[in-house]
Protein backbone atom coordinates (compact mmCIF):
# COMPACT_ATOMS: atom_id res chain seq x y z
CA UNK A 1 0.00 0.00 0.00
CA UNK A 2 1.21 3.57 -0.90
CA UNK A 3 2.00 6.04 1.64
CA UNK A 4 -0.37 8.75 2.48
CA UNK A 5 2.15 10.61 4.10
CA UNK A 6 3.81 13.95 3.82
CA UNK A 7 6.08 16.21 5.49
CA UNK A 8 4.52 18.61 6.97
CA UNK A 9 0.70 21.11 6.81
CA UNK A 10 1.65 23.01 4.27
CA UNK A 11 2.50 20.11 1.57
CA UNK A 12 -0.58 18.49 2.90
CA UNK A 13 -2.65 21.50 2.07
CA UNK A 14 -1.13 21.85 -1.45
CA UNK A 15 -3.54 22.15 -3.67
CA UNK A 16 -6.69 21.87 -1.57
CA UNK A 17 -7.51 25.07 -0.56
CA UNK A 18 -9.70 27.39 -2.27
CA UNK A 19 -11.72 30.64 -0.97
CA UNK A 20 -15.28 29.96 -0.06
CA UNK A 21 -14.91 26.23 1.03
CA UNK A 22 -16.40 24.68 3.95
CA UNK A 23 -13.73 23.23 6.56
CA UNK A 24 -14.61 20.94 9.45
CA UNK A 25 -12.26 21.05 12.45
CA UNK A 26 -11.39 18.37 14.94
CA UNK A 27 -11.49 18.78 18.49
CA UNK A 28 -12.94 19.91 22.03
CA UNK A 29 -11.71 23.39 23.43
CA UNK A 30 -8.00 23.38 22.82
CA UNK A 31 -7.95 19.61 23.37
CA UNK A 32 -7.20 17.35 20.07
CA UNK A 33 -7.53 20.27 17.73
CA UNK A 34 -5.49 19.64 14.22
CA UNK A 35 -3.04 23.24 15.40
CA UNK A 36 -0.31 22.74 12.65
CA UNK A 37 -2.83 22.76 9.90
CA UNK A 38 -4.73 25.51 11.13
CA UNK A 39 -1.33 27.92 11.06
CA UNK A 40 -0.39 26.58 7.95
CA UNK A 41 -4.57 27.65 6.66
CA UNK A 42 -3.94 30.76 8.62
CA UNK A 43 -0.47 31.24 6.40
CA UNK A 44 -1.51 30.36 3.03
CA UNK A 45 -4.60 33.16 3.43
CA UNK A 46 -7.51 30.97 1.71
CA UNK A 47 -10.96 33.16 2.90
CA UNK A 48 -14.35 33.35 3.15
CA UNK A 49 -14.53 30.17 4.96
CA UNK A 50 -17.06 28.47 6.09
CA UNK A 51 -15.69 26.47 9.60
CA UNK A 52 -17.09 23.44 11.25
CA UNK A 53 -16.26 23.11 14.55
CA UNK A 54 -17.45 22.26 18.39
CA UNK A 55 -15.83 25.87 19.19
CA UNK A 56 -13.50 28.37 17.80
CA UNK A 57 -10.74 28.55 20.09
CA UNK A 58 -9.06 31.33 21.98
CA UNK A 59 -8.37 34.54 21.00
CA UNK A 60 -4.97 33.76 19.82
CA UNK A 61 -4.59 30.41 19.21
CA UNK A 62 -6.43 27.41 17.39
CA UNK A 63 -9.25 28.76 14.74
CA UNK A 64 -9.19 32.00 16.75
CA UNK A 65 -6.34 32.72 14.55
CA UNK A 66 -8.38 32.48 11.64
CA UNK A 67 -10.69 34.78 12.93
CA UNK A 68 -8.20 37.50 13.97
CA UNK A 69 -7.45 36.97 10.24
CA UNK A 70 -10.84 37.61 8.75
CA UNK A 71 -10.64 34.53 6.71
CA UNK A 72 -13.82 33.18 8.34
CA UNK A 73 -17.40 34.18 7.13
CA UNK A 74 -19.46 31.61 9.17
CA UNK A 75 -19.56 29.62 11.90
CA UNK A 76 -21.53 26.04 12.25
CA UNK A 77 -20.64 25.54 16.15
CA UNK A 78 -22.33 24.41 19.74
CA UNK A 79 -20.00 26.56 21.83
CA UNK A 80 -18.31 29.83 21.36
CA UNK A 81 -17.75 30.98 25.19
CA UNK A 82 -13.77 31.05 25.37
CA UNK A 83 -13.54 33.48 22.60
CA UNK A 84 -13.68 37.47 23.24
CA UNK A 85 -13.10 38.56 19.07
CA UNK A 86 -15.85 36.05 18.21
CA UNK A 87 -18.67 37.11 19.90
CA UNK A 88 -17.46 40.68 18.96
CA UNK A 89 -17.42 40.27 15.40
CA UNK A 90 -21.05 38.10 15.47
CA UNK A 91 -22.73 41.04 17.65
CA UNK A 92 -21.16 43.61 15.23
CA UNK A 93 -22.54 41.26 12.13
CA UNK A 94 -19.18 40.52 10.71
CA UNK A 95 -19.31 36.61 11.37
CA UNK A 96 -21.72 34.60 10.21
CA UNK A 97 -23.70 31.41 13.07
CA UNK A 98 -25.39 28.55 13.01
CA UNK A 99 -25.59 27.46 16.70
CA UNK A 100 -26.24 23.97 17.35
CA UNK A 101 -26.43 22.04 20.20
CA UNK A 102 -23.36 19.64 20.83
CA UNK A 103 -25.43 16.61 20.76
CA UNK A 104 -27.13 17.25 17.44
CA UNK A 105 -23.95 19.12 16.01
CA UNK A 106 -22.40 15.82 16.55
CA UNK A 107 -25.22 13.80 15.26
CA UNK A 108 -25.35 16.40 11.79
CA UNK A 109 -21.26 15.49 11.37
CA UNK A 110 -22.05 12.04 11.66
CA UNK A 111 -25.28 11.71 9.77
CA UNK A 112 -23.15 13.53 6.97
CA UNK A 113 -20.71 11.02 6.80
CA UNK A 114 -23.59 8.12 6.71
CA UNK A 115 -24.75 9.67 4.41
CA UNK A 116 -27.46 10.40 5.78
CA UNK A 117 -28.92 13.66 4.36
CA UNK A 118 -31.28 14.75 7.83
CA UNK A 119 -32.74 12.87 11.44
CA UNK A 120 -35.17 14.25 13.24
CA UNK A 121 -34.51 15.00 17.04
CA UNK A 122 -36.25 16.07 20.31
CA UNK A 123 -33.26 18.20 21.05
CA UNK A 124 -34.38 21.86 20.72
CA UNK A 125 -38.30 21.52 20.01
CA UNK A 126 -40.27 25.16 21.32
CA UNK A 127 -36.78 27.01 21.39
CA UNK A 128 -35.03 29.04 18.70
CA UNK A 129 -33.12 26.17 17.70
CA UNK A 130 -36.21 25.28 15.78
CA UNK A 131 -37.24 27.96 14.14
CA UNK A 132 -37.68 27.66 10.55
CA UNK A 133 -37.06 24.13 10.20
CA UNK A 134 -39.52 20.97 9.75
CA UNK A 135 -40.97 20.03 12.90
CA UNK A 136 -42.81 16.28 12.79
CA UNK A 137 -44.39 14.29 15.64
CA UNK A 138 -43.52 10.66 15.97
CA UNK A 139 -45.42 8.75 18.24
CA UNK A 140 -46.80 11.78 20.52
CA UNK A 141 -44.01 13.78 20.47
CA UNK A 142 -42.48 16.66 18.38
CA UNK A 143 -39.70 16.04 16.88
CA UNK A 144 -37.27 18.46 14.71
CA UNK A 145 -35.31 18.15 11.42
CA UNK A 146 -31.76 18.55 11.25
CA UNK A 147 -29.56 18.46 8.35
CA UNK A 148 -26.89 16.39 7.90
CA UNK A 149 -23.49 18.04 7.47
CA UNK A 150 -20.69 17.78 4.58
CA UNK A 151 -17.55 19.85 4.25
CA UNK A 152 -14.98 20.01 1.36
CA UNK A 153 -11.81 19.62 3.77
CA UNK A 154 -11.64 17.97 7.40
CA UNK A 155 -8.78 18.93 9.44
CA UNK A 156 -8.04 15.84 12.47
CA UNK A 157 -5.59 15.83 14.95
CA UNK A 158 -4.90 12.11 16.08
CA UNK A 159 -2.59 10.49 19.13
CA UNK A 160 -0.80 8.12 16.75
CA UNK A 161 -1.15 7.40 12.76
CA UNK A 162 0.41 4.50 10.47
CA UNK A 163 1.41 5.31 6.57
CA UNK A 164 -1.30 4.00 5.60
CA UNK A 165 -3.42 6.76 7.05
CA UNK A 166 -5.09 4.57 10.19
CA UNK A 167 -5.93 6.90 13.00
CA UNK A 168 -5.89 6.21 17.06
CA UNK A 169 -7.12 8.94 18.86
CA UNK A 170 -6.19 9.47 22.95
CA UNK A 171 -8.67 10.42 25.51
CA UNK A 172 -10.65 13.56 25.03
CA UNK A 173 -8.85 14.04 21.83
CA UNK A 174 -11.80 11.36 20.42
CA UNK A 175 -14.16 14.15 20.51
CA UNK A 176 -15.24 15.45 16.71
CA UNK A 177 -12.48 14.42 14.57
CA UNK A 178 -13.35 10.61 14.26
CA UNK A 179 -16.92 11.65 12.90
CA UNK A 180 -15.55 14.87 11.07
CA UNK A 181 -12.68 12.13 8.81
CA UNK A 182 -15.84 10.24 7.41
CA UNK A 183 -17.69 13.37 6.14
CA UNK A 184 -15.13 15.25 3.76
CA UNK A 185 -14.46 15.40 0.49
CA UNK A 186 -10.93 14.87 1.63
CA UNK A 187 -9.60 14.61 5.22
CA UNK A 188 -6.17 15.89 6.11
CA UNK A 189 -4.81 14.79 9.46
CA UNK A 190 -1.68 15.64 11.92
CA UNK A 191 -0.67 12.64 14.26
CA UNK A 192 1.75 13.25 17.56
CA UNK A 193 2.91 9.72 16.34
CA UNK A 194 3.91 8.44 12.98
CA UNK A 195 4.23 4.21 13.15
CA UNK A 196 4.84 1.93 10.71
CA UNK A 197 1.80 0.44 8.98
CA UNK A 198 0.59 -2.79 10.81
CA UNK A 199 1.98 -2.04 14.02
CA UNK A 200 -1.44 -0.64 15.41
CA UNK A 201 -3.73 -2.92 17.32
CA UNK A 202 -6.55 -3.30 14.55
CA UNK A 203 -8.77 -3.32 17.09
CA UNK A 204 -7.89 -0.69 18.36
CA UNK A 205 -7.95 1.63 15.32
CA UNK A 206 -10.28 4.88 15.24
CA UNK A 207 -10.31 5.89 11.38
CA UNK A 208 -9.57 3.59 9.36
CA UNK A 209 -7.05 4.74 6.48
CA UNK A 210 -9.81 4.71 4.12
CA UNK A 211 -11.29 8.05 5.04
CA UNK A 212 -7.53 9.74 5.31
CA UNK A 213 -5.75 11.27 2.28
CA UNK A 214 -2.72 12.55 3.64
CA UNK A 215 -1.03 12.42 7.29
CA UNK A 216 2.33 14.51 8.45
CA UNK A 217 3.79 14.04 12.30
CA UNK A 218 3.12 17.42 13.30
CA UNK A 219 6.20 19.93 14.17
CA UNK A 220 4.71 21.37 16.85
CA UNK A 221 1.92 20.97 19.83
CA UNK A 222 1.36 23.14 22.55
CA UNK A 223 -1.06 21.55 24.49
CA UNK A 224 -2.46 24.77 25.85
CA UNK A 225 -5.04 24.49 28.88
CA UNK A 226 -8.45 27.05 28.58
CA UNK A 227 -9.17 27.36 32.29
CA UNK A 228 -6.14 27.24 35.09
CA UNK A 229 -7.76 25.91 38.23
CA UNK A 230 -5.99 28.86 41.09
CA UNK A 231 -7.57 27.23 44.06
CA UNK A 232 -5.63 24.89 46.45
CA UNK A 233 -7.58 21.37 46.31
CA UNK A 234 -8.92 20.38 49.73
CA UNK A 235 -7.80 17.87 52.07
CA UNK A 236 -9.10 14.50 51.81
Amino acid sequence: MASKTVDGAREALAGVLFDGMTIMAGGFGLCGIPENLIAAIREAGTKDLTVVSNNCGVDDFGLGILLAGGQIKKMISSYVGENKLFAELYLSGKLELEFNPQGTLAERIRAGGAGIPAFFTKTGVGTLVAEGKEVREFDGEAYVMERGLTADLAIVKAWKGDHAGNLVYRETARNFNPMMATAAKVTLAEVEELVATGTLAKDNIHTPGIYVDKLFKGAVFEKRIEQLTTRPKEAV
